[in-house]
C-alpha cells in the first residue's frame, strides 16, 4: 500500500480555475475529492498499479483554513509547505512506507528522499476522474 502525499498548493495551481479567489474553499473542495482515493487501486506513475492506503495533504498559507475531509490526513504547515512536505516524506520513508509525492515543483522534488516516486498534478487529476494516468 502506498501513501499519496499531496502538495495541495501545487496541485491547485496546476488548474487556472479561480482557486486564488478563495484558497481555503478551493483547498477544501480538493480535500473532499482526495478522500475518494484511499483504498482504491490506481494506475501507478510510470505504469503498473498501486493501492492507495492513505492520502496525506500538505497545506500552507491561507489554505490552512481549509476544512479537513474524512479520509485525508491534513498537515497544516506552520511555515513553508515545502519544508512540511519534505519532513512528511522523510518520516514516511523512514517508517518503510511506499510514498508517491504529487507535485510539479522541481525544487521540491530535488529535496525528497532518494527513490521517492513522484507524480505531477495531471496524474492526480486523472486518478480523481478515472482518466488515463
Amino acid at each position: 500500500m502506498a501513501v499519496v502525499l499531496v502538495d495541495a498548493a501545487n496541485v491547485l495551481g496546476a488548474r487556472p480555475d479561480g482557486w486564488w479567489r478563495d484558497r481555503a474553499g478551493a483547498t477544501s473542495r480538493l480535500l473532499r475529492r482526495l478522500a475518494q482515493l484511499a483504498g482504491r487501486v490506481l494506475p501507478a506513475p510510470g505504469g503498473g498499479r498501486l493501492l492507495c492506503g492513505e492520502v496525506v495533504a500538505v497545506v500552507e498559507g491561507a489554505a490552512r483554513a481549509a476544512r479537513a475531509a474524512d479520509g485525508v490526513t491534513l498537515v497544516r504547515a506552520p511555515g513553508s509547505g515545502d519544508d512540511a512536505l519534505v519532513s512528511c516524506a522523510v518520516r514516511l520513508t523512514e517508517e518503510g512506507r511506499d510514498v508517491v509525492v504529487v507535485t510539479a515543483d522541481r525544487g521540491l522534488r530535488a529535496r525528497l528522499p532518494a527513490g521517492t516516486t513522484v507524480a505531477g498534478p495531471g496524474w492526480l487529476y486523472d486518478a480523481l476522474t478515472g482518466g488515463p494516468a
